[in-house]
């Protein structure tokens, strides 16, 4: 006899299926079927973006500027500078040249549809996965990846989930044929997700195990290194812990999700016991410890700005001043925006929030490029517009930050993508449904 549990995985089975044909059929019968961004070739000569005003981040503006890119590397910005004779020349007077966003933390690459299991990949079985590497789950053909690109994102950092150490982290593109190209750098940090307080029986448990993989770690990279040595027989390699190490070393940071004050405290007494460099992620009660941060040179990635009161007792926009309030009190930290793919493309929206409500403009600029680049590992590429880095930037026809400043072409490595994504192709069909529907006069 057929167990329950047995025909619900066949009609789950059978209802996937049904959908790939229903899917593939719609493909096969419209004339224009939803396809993902195209990427396009490698960047084939000199391009010069002449006459804009240059907001480089790390050198100030630059008034009626040019940037030279060849290879997909910036070699020149300023004023009156020579442009290579067969170099493409891009007239942007009148407009701005920023670089790419940066965001920090999403699903981005590893989510498609959230209520869709078998379009989700965040998380592993088990609680120790530190071998884990988040790149390799990333999916090229989102549609949300052209999303976010068009909107000026053009770095993400796709997060793990579940596990207390879910993994390894990686810059990825958004635009590109596989993961592996899309690969910026990986190995930026170890990401560690602290159980929740709110059991405390639950939580000294997990805690334990956190701190057993830790130690045995630390015996493992004893063992190894004795053995390379020559003071000690073969010890048997074990990709988990031998993960651990760059960790162990101070050469990775530990990404450590937080979600209010007891885990952030326990978060700086743990890495300050442990010897770690670490990274905390999160949006609440971080302006409670900010002096303490600070004076530990604790870096903040800042999960959401758009927010509304976590208590009662709350004002309703303190989530907005609490990029402001970190910023006065010295801490290094970025902006992450929303988490889920979807609404990756809305990092500027945050960043404009925490202008409205005092954080300078600068700032709130170079918290969602430079600093977000420094903080993830990423600065000597990307985040500011210098010769050396790579020409991923963008032109816009107004204050990037502005909601109502286009994007009007993007660059990824100095190739020009396609400005193209699922939003813009739904509005120019139902627009035509528009105009095909109206009644003539």
């Amino acid at each position: 006899m057929i167990k329950a549990n047995s025909i619900r995985k066949i009609q789950k089975a059978s209802y996937i299926i049904f959908l790939g044909i229903l899917m593939g059929s719609i493909g096969l019968l419209t004339k224009k079927p939803v396809l993902a961004q195209t990427p396009v070739p490698p960047q084939q000569g000199p391009v010069a973006i002449t006459g804009a005003t240059i907001h480089t981040v790390s050198h100030g503006v630059i008034q009626h500027g040019t940037v030279v890119f060849e290879e997909g590397i910036i070699i020149a910005t300023g004023s009156g500078i020579d442009i290579p004779e067969n170099a493409e020349i891009i007239d942007a007077t009148g407009k701005h040249v920023y670089p790419g966003f940066i965001h920090g933390h999403t699903t981005l690459g590893l989510m498609e549809i959230a209520r869709t299991q078998e379009s989700t990949d965040l998380q592993e079985t088990g609680q120790i996965n530190p071998n884990i590497r988040a790149q390799v789950a990333f999916h090229p053909v989102s549609e949300h990846l052209a999303v976010a690109a068009v909107h000026g994102v053009t770095t993400v950092v796709p997060s793990l989930r579940g596990s207390l150490i879910a993994g390894r982290l990686a810059a990825m593109m958004t635009d590109g044929w596989t993961w592996e190209e899309m690969t910026i750098r990986e190995g930026l940090g170890m990401v560690i997700n602290l159980p929740s307080m709110r059991a405390p029986d639950a939580y000294q448990k997990d805690i334990r195990t956190l701190q057993e993989a830790f130690d045995k770690a630390r015996r493992y990279q004893v063992a190894r290194q004795a053995m390379s040595e020559g003071k000690a027989t073969h010890h048997p390699y074990d990709i988990r812990w031998e993960s651990m190490i760059p960790v162990l070393a101070g050469d990775m940071p530990v990404f450590i999700s937080v979600g209010e004050i007891r885990q952030i405290q326990a978060a700086i007494a743990w890495v300050e016991k442990e010897g770690l460099k670490a990274v905390l992620v999160g949006n609440r009660d971080m302006e409670l410890v900010a002096s303490q941060l600070a004076e530990r040179n604790i870096p903040v990635i800042l999960s959401g700005v758009i927010s509304g009161p976590a208590r009662q007792w709350e004002g309703y926009g303190q989530a907005y001043k609490t990029p402001l309030q970190l910023f006065e009190a010295g801490v290094d930290f970025c902006i992450a925006g929303d988490m889920g793919a979807a609404s990756t493309y809305r990092i500027h929206h945050h960043a404009a929030s925490a202008v409205a409500f005092g954080l300078p403009e600068e700032e709130a600029l170079r918290a969602i490029t430079i600093n977000a680049a420094r903080i993830l590992g990423i600065d000597d590429m990307l985040g500011s517009i210098e010769p050396g880095k790579e020409a991923t930037l963008m032109i816009t026809d107004g204050n990037a930050l502005e909601l109502w400043t286009s994007k009007i072409q993007v660059f990824i490595r100095g190739r020009k993508i396609e400005m193209m994504d699922k939003h813009l192709r739904l509005y120019e069909q139902y627009m035509e449904k528009h105009r095909q529907k109206q009644v003539p006069e």
